[in-house]
């Protein structure tokens, strides 16, 4: 009776093991530059053994140096349209904005980790462009987080954003 329920336990572990957590970036704009894309590759190449994760990239809006109120939002709402397409309702999102929650790495690992505990291995970030996000894809995200109060630009947070996640599992093993 023990040894069947040592077995049931071992078999369940062994699952959970051979999961991988699948995390998509979802990105607007093209990232051109070959030094955040060399670094964004590395830390890819070190996550396989923790994650699954693909980065996609919506195409961003022509935006001009003087805009209106009305002309900003309607940029955004284009963006999110394009964002919203590619996230399937089944995943928990994480939104970039610098008004979000700030945290610590040690706060992100336990955030992947709670997650994963509680059934949802599918986790979506948004990074959004050089105007951010438009508010319906910030009410949309279960949760919104700022790395400080600095602004990076976007394609630079994708580098930063990969190096985090990398930095949480290896909090978390």
């Amino acid at each position: 009776m023990i040894q069947n329920i040592f077995n049931k336990c071992y078999d369940y572990y062994e699952k959970i093991e051979g999961d991988q957590m699948n995390i998509e970036i979802i990105c607007v704009g093209k990232l051109k530059e070959k030094y955040l894309k060399q670094g964004i590759a590395e830390y890819i190449k070190r996550l396989g053994n923790y994650a699954q994760v693909k980065i996609f990239e919506v195409p961003d809006e022509a935006t001009a140096e003087s805009m209106s109120d009305n002309e900003i939002q309607l940029v955004l709402n284009k963006e999110a349209e394009k964002i919203s397409a590619r996230i399937d309702a089944n995943r928990k999102v994480i939104v970039l904005a610098i008004e979000g929650k700030l945290i610590t790495s040690e706060e992100l690992a336990n955030t992947l980790e709670n997650y994963a505990t509680y059934g949802h291995s599918k986790v979506t970030f948004i990074i959004g462009g050089s105007l951010g996000l438009a508010e319906e894809l910030k009410q949309r995200a279960d949760l919104s987080v700022s790395f400080g109060r600095i602004t990076l630009p976007h394609q630079l947070m994708r580098l930063v954003l990969v190096e985090q996640i990398y930095r949480a599992f290896r909090i978390i093993n």
